[in-house]
């Protein structure tokens, strides 16, 4: 295997947003302890999505979670870049021929952050007020723990966001708390909301390191920096969305945990509007996480109306 150097960077590309920049140079710190190498050995490359240029229209309505990976896919394709550096919630559960999606960092925490200037909780929300997200999976999960509040599209990176409650917009949002996490924001306002409240997206709090497939090099390189057990619970999350034919207009929510050599994965779907959420647990070996996935997606589909994903039919 040949070592990058300064001279010939492995070069890691990214989005240009403050969260994909940590993670990127989070990737690039963890490569570079694993073989001993200046971080010089490694470059990032920050390369613009439509995602992030167009942040005044609602996902669903300008082609959904791959307007976050395509064009960074096609530079890892065309070998503009080496790696790829995701999170993992935008990622669809296909990737294109050629492409292998298979290193993940050590998992960050899962839980949503309810964000309002005045440090209060979810629960201290009085009846009517305006949250703003742009999440259907929030919506939808807010709309049916709380019909009262009016939900507004909200779009943006943190700073963005606060500035729009700041301005009234909206009385309260969320946010990760893997991203406030990882970007060091101990000083904003957060509540995180117990998974028993509202369970978090598949994947959230993962990086995911993309690479062509035939490059042996790379992974050798990231096989040293791949976290098993994050490995295994994606599994088990990626296979139950991959089931129900999961995107980002698809109000779905899931999480594995990992006890030993154990398992319990937790999912729910819900209606767009909130009016109605299916929800199940269930448990079995770690080695079959891919099957367990896909078992608890059949129970629920099964316990669904044929209109139930109104997504499908309208």
């Amino acid at each position: 295997m040949t070592l990058p150097s300064p001279d010939a960077p492995l070069r890691i590309g990214t989005r240009g947003s403050p969260l994909a920049l940590a993670q990127a140079t989070e990737t690039r710190m963890r490569l570079a302890d694993a073989f001993r190498l200046p971080s010089e050995a490694f470059s990032v490359v920050v390369i613009k999505t439509t995602g992030d240029r167009i942040i005044d229209r609602p996902l669903k309505e300008i082609g959904g979670k791959g307007l976050f990976t395509r064009e960074i896919e096609e530079a890892l394709l065309s070998g503009e870049i080496d790696l790829a550096v995701h999170s993992m919630k935008d990622m669809p559960t296909l990737q294109p021929e050629g492409l292998l999606l298979d290193t993940y960092l050590p998992r960050e925490d899962v839980r949503d952050a309810f964000i309002a200037l005045n440090g209060g909780a979810l629960a201290d929300l009085p009846q009517g007020r305006t949250v703003g997200t742009s999440s259907l999976r929030r919506r939808a999960q807010l709309l049916n723990r709380r019909p009262d509040l009016n939900v507004v599209e909200f779009r943006g990176n943190v700073q963005t966001r606060l500035r729009k409650l700041e301005d009234g917009v909206a009385h309260a949002t969320f946010l990760a708390m893997a991203g406030l996490n990882r970007l060091g924001n101990d000083d904003i306002p957060r509540q995180p909301v117990s998974q028993d409240v509202m369970l978090p997206a598949i994947a959230q709090g993962a990086i995911g390191i993309e690479r062509r497939a035939d490059d042996d090099c790379a992974a050798e390189m990231l096989s040293a920096i791949h976290d098993r057990e994050t490995g295994i619970r994606l599994a088990a999350e990626r296979s139950f969305l991959a089931t129900l034919d999961g995107s980002c207009e698809t109000p779905i929510a899931g999480l594995a945990t990992l006890d030993g050599d154990r398992m319990t994965l937790s999912g729910e779907i819900l209606r767009t509007d909130g009016s109605e959420a299916l929800s199940d647990t269930m448990s079995g070996d770690a080695s079959d996480a891919a099957e367990l996935g896909e078992a608890l997606a059949r129970a629920l589909l099964g316990r669904a109306s044929d209109d139930f994903f109104d997504w499908k039919t309208g």
